[in-house]
């Protein structure tokens, strides 16, 4: 279909990368990723292929890439888990060259650029850099989930770009289609040709309507400036909370880059999305004391400094109350 071959045309241009899949969602792509990682084990020989996955990582709800999500609460009532995923802690360089040093059947590393159900976690740029360099020693592949930091949240097409590294499989979906359900596989040429005919397939991926939400997404981004746009907004936003919140007692870190922001609280904090509501602003809370601000990219610096003007008013005084 010609839609296939000029939005897949356009996301390796970006990327770099040689291959496209698509499919429908995020966790589509991720099982996918995922299954190239088991493939490319057992072409190698390897009979029970692990892949090295993270603590506070999320990857999706079906059995598989829950059981590469590190989040005991989502996994609780859905044992038994698939196995052959261990897992080590976001940018712990020695843990995972500890476990590369024990575990001969290592054939992938899975990691978000940056965690958001886990509470926006960055991966570091030295981090970033250094699993790249362990997976061209070892000959693993490093698949990045690009799912929810993907297109041009951070101000580049995709957060590991920022590490000037690329990875070897990278999914993609949620800004993909602009609301229009729509997924990918991007591999490069030492995953791309891992699966063949029949080893994989989809049933809505790549329809007409998801291909031209795909290709004017990107399109669009383009003419209107939109990753320039989420590093500068995101910048004023991000600068904006932390002088507001400076040296409030219960504000832990404010973290995270471009449009894909946290604020990590010293306790709790759900019922802040009531009281958000209330005031006129949608916010979302993640890893229980994370609020996490991710707006359009098409955001201004003005409706950036409304959000701080709603917000930090709401998260101080919900410090001030006694805990629960």
């Amino acid at each position: 279909m010609p839609l296939q071959e000029q939005l897949a045309a356009k996301l390796c241009e970006l990327s770099g990368l040689t291959n496209v899949f698509f499919c429908s969602t995020g966790l589509e792509a991720n099982e996918a990723a995922l299954k190239i990682a088991r493939k490319f084990g057992h072409d190698k020989g390897i009979e029970r292929p692990e892949i090295v996955v993270y603590e506070r990582a999320f990857h999706g709800r079906s059995i598989a890439t829950l059981s590469a999500t590190g989040n005991p609460k989502v996994q609780a009532g859905f044992g038994p888990l698939v196995e052959g995923f261990p897992r080590v802690p976001l940018n712990d360089v020695g843990a995972i060259e500890k476990l590369a040093a024990t575990n001969p059947n290592i054939v992938a590393v899975f990691l978000e650029v940056i965690q958001g159900e886990g509470g926006i976690n960055p991966a570091s740029v030295d981090y970033l850099r250094a699993v790249r360099k362990l997976c061209d020693d070892k000959g693993w592949l490093l698949m990045l989930d690009e799912v929810q930091c993907g297109i041009g949240r951070t101000g580049k097409w995709f957060a590991h770009q920022w590490a000037g590294i690329r990875p070897d499989v990278m999914p993609l979906a949620k800004g993909l289609g602009s609301g229009v359900p729509v997924g990918a596989v991007v591999c490069g040429p030492r995953a791309a040709n891992v699966l063949g005919p029949g080893n994989h397939g989809t049933t809505f991926g790549g329809n007409p309507l998801a291909m031209r939400a795909g290709v004017e997404t990107l399109r669009i981004m383009e003419e209107d400036g939109l990753l320039a746009n989420a590093e500068r907004v995101g910048a004023a936003l991000k600068a904006g909370l932390q002088r507001e919140l400076a040296g409030v007692a219960g504000v832990v870190e404010i973290r995270g880059q471009g449009l894909m922001l946290g604020i990590e609280l010293a306790r709790p904090c759900g019922e802040l999305l009531g009281r958000a509501a209330q005031a006129g602003l949608m916010i979302s809370v993640t890893a229980d004391k994370v609020v996490r601000p991710v707006p359009p990219l098409i955001l201004s610096e003005d409706e950036a400094a409304q959000i701080v003007a709603l917000l930090c008013p709401l998260i101080k005084a919900f410090l001030a109350e006694p805990a629960n």
